[in-house]
């Protein structure tokens, strides 16, 4: 079985880790389009027995040359490389996202990453990739270059969705649109934030409903409101899941704009999981967030949220005893 390794900066690069069949993108989200072009690089990487290699970008492109609010993204970093690896990858090489990289010409990318950084064999890239400070960086530039430097490369189909084509663009309108089925569609898989147990206010608990609280940073996540999920263990995933009720959004009943956090009330549990690294996945959207002029009326609209979300868990296993009979 391969050993998955995440390489953080050009600097960190070795001897060994020249020689690869590698792909680039921000990849937010590895939705389905990412998983064709991952799948070719795998099949490559087997074929001419080396390493798979994705080069991705922290912060994204997208955030970076944002001077105002920061934009919604699908992933963090830790669910992209997690995604990655789940996927087949071996290798994440993280490029730190700033002026002195976006300030390399399309050569100069070339030379330092791609020939010098990671002595890349085969490369698997979309015939639209633009890249270099002077974005004269295209297939055509890197056909060129593979002649001169001595790998191949190869572009990707379009992977589409009801004759659209699947992009993280498309997937973030889903979201904004409470389309959550949708975006599970062209994800492959539900969405799911991952983050360690911090402590919080412990208002829950005196409100009757104890939560987790995961700080989301950063992180300008592209769900918000109240939410029926599951959770998991990461370090145990073979564990059952909890079944619960989330809030993600700055509780403008409690902190009045704050920063965004996610808490979690769990169904039929006590445990103490602070400090636990917890995947949080979301299955149906029950409500916006809304400010409450007392303690009293949240408290209420919490009981409300609960039974909600436990009808929807029964919901779907009903429906699941379905499928199973049929």
């Amino acid at each position: 079985m391969a050993q998955h390794e995440f390489i953080h900066g050009l600097q960190r690069l070795q001897i060994r880790h020249r020689g690869c069949v590698a792909t680039i993108g921000s990849f937010d989200g590895v939705h389905r389009g990412h998983q064709v072009i991952l799948q070719q690089v795998l099949d490559k990487a087997k074929e001419m027995h080396l390493p798979s290699l994705a080069i991705v970008f922290e912060p994204q492109p997208a955030e970076f040359f944002s001077s105002q609010t920061v934009p919604v993204r699908i992933m963090r970093l830790r669910d992209k490389i997690s995604a990655l690896f789940e996927l087949g990858i071996e290798r994440v090489l993280c490029l730190k996202f700033n002026r002195q990289l976006c300030s390399l010409s399309s050569d100069e990318f070339i030379d330092r990453v791609l020939v010098d950084g990671i002595g890349v064999k085969h490369l698997v890239i979309g015939d639209d990739f633009r890249f270099g400070s002077d974005r004269g960086g295209d297939f055509a530039l890197l056909r060129k270059a593979g002649v001169q430097h001595g790998f191949s490369i190869c572009d990707t189909r379009t992977e589409t969705d009801d004759g659209d084509r699947i992009s993280s663009t498309r997937i973030r309108q889903l979201f904004e649109q409470d389309r959550l089925k949708e975006t599970e569609k062209l994800l492959g898989r539900a969405f799911a934030i991952t983050g360690r147990v911090i402590y919080g206010k412990q208002l829950g608990r005196t409100l009757g409903f104890p939560t987790v609280n995961i700080a989301l940073g950063r992180y300008r996540c592209p769900v918000q409101g109240v939410y029926a999920v599951e959770v998991y263990w990461v370090d145990m995933p073979d564990r059952p899941a909890f079944q619960g009720v989330s809030n993600v959004g700055v509780r403008p009943t409690i902190d009045g704009g704050a920063k965004p956090v996610l808490e979690v009330h769990l169904f039929d549990t006590d445990q103490q999981l602070y400090g636990k690294m917890l995947r949080v996945v979301f299955r149906k959207k029950l409500r916006q967030e809304m400010r409450f002029e007392s303690l009293d009326s949240l408290t209420a609209q919490i009981q409300r949220d609960v039974i909600l979300a436990r009808a929807s868990f029964e919901g779907r296993a009903e429906t699941n005893n379905m499928a199973v009979k049929t």
